[in-house]
């Protein structure tokens, strides 16, 4: 879990104070920013820059490439050989990429070596979160999502939650309208699927449960006010405190595998997903589908018409790799249940 969390409007002004007791000599202070902010001149202004710190635009168009996170991490050890800590300000790919980057600052080899469960053996250097989207849950999660020369899979360990959280809802009130759906469906994605899986528990299913009821407060009742971005900031919160207990399913499973073949953003890659699993979770996709009416929100359809045999081959290569999730979603004995034709023929709806 994380250690400190700070919660409140203007909670993002306290960051000074917040990072001085971690700064270690003259190592500096690492701020990954998302790119979508990279005229924000005023949020630059109020990013705490002392003596060597440095502050990086980074470049999230596509989700973070394990490339990416070791580019970033030999640069940083090339140039102050070791840092104070990574700072995440942005969307979920920022959070796992500061995530990815502190990790790979004190582990040998490539980011890819350690895309699966419990393989980083090492704690990473210092590292905070302050999301300005809400609803993957990254900020709490004990992973970090990454695109690999071979698969998608996250860096899954107890080393990987960030050591501290900023939560100030008022960085989420610009963010567009499509994408803050988006998002927030993530959150409520992950809500219906812990609580649907196997591995369900008190713990998941008490956050999962309360998760759940804020978005369906948000969603159902459109009408957006600066009480649905605290009300979202907090469902992610609970969302992903959830899943840090148990597990996501068939819609994230099936999601990665578009994430890695057509570079499908991951919040709009779910909600593509999940609008034809009625077959597993009946009840949650037609409130899905009640809340894309009432939030006017295009769900894409037909991403995947002209794709060839080898394309459906990665994809599903790609999905049946995330056996943890296809578990929790289907029992132990989950490969009976699911096989590539069928994965295919749900590929082919999308």
């Amino acid at each position: 879990m994380v250690d400190y969390v700070v919660y409140g409007r203007g909670a993002f002004n306290q960051l000074d104070a917040i990072l001085a007791p971690r700064r270690t000599g003259d190592a500096p202070m690492i701020f990954l920013l998302d790119h979508q902010f990279e005229q924000a001149a005023d949020l630059h202004a109020r990013i705490p820059l002392r003596g060597n710190d440095q502050l990086i635009i980074a470049d999230v168009t596509n989700e973070p490439k394990t490339s990416y996170v070791d580019a970033l991490a030999d640069q940083l050890k090339d140039t102050f050989g070791t840092v104070s800590g990574i700072i995440g300000i942005g969307g979920g790919s920022v959070m796992d990429l500061a995530k990815a980057v502190a990790l790979m600052m004190t582990n040998p080899g490539k980011a890819q070596d350690y895309q699966g469960w419990d393989l980083v053996k090492v704690s990473g250097v210092y590292k905070a979160g302050i999301p300005t989207l809400s609803g993957t849950g990254a900020e709490v999660s004990r992973t970090c999502v990454l695109t690999g020369p071979e698969r998608k899979l996250g860096m899954n360990s107890d080393f990987t939650p960030f050591d501290q959280i900023v939560l100030d809802p008022d960085l989420i009130k610009s963010a567009p309208v499509n994408q803050r759906f988006y998002t927030g469906m993530d959150c409520y994605i992950h809500c219906i699927e812990s609580l649907e899986g196997t591995y369900l528990n008190a713990f998941s299913k008490s956050y999962g449960e309360k998760a759940l009821e804020l978005c369906q407060e948000i969603f159902l009742t459109p009408d957006w006010t600066d009480e649905s971005d605290e009300k979202l900031m907090m469902a992610s919160y609970f969302g992903g405190m959830s899943i840090a207990y148990s597990q996501v399913g068939v819609a994230h499973a099936v999601s990665y595998g578009l994430s890695y073949l057509l570079g499908t953003k991951h919040g709009i890659g779910n909600c593509i997903v999940f609008n034809h699993l009625e077959e597993y979770y009946p009840k949650g996709v037609a409130e899905f589908k009640e809340m894309v009416r009432r939030n006017n929100i295009h769900i894409p359809e037909g991403i995947c018409a002209g794709l060839s045999d080898a394309d459906f081959d990665t994809m599903i290569n790609v999905s049946l790799g995330m056996k943890p999730l296809w578990e929790n979603a289907l029992g132990k004995d989950w490969e009976s249940k699911i096989s590539r034709e069928k994965l295919r023929a749900l590929y082919e709806r999308l």
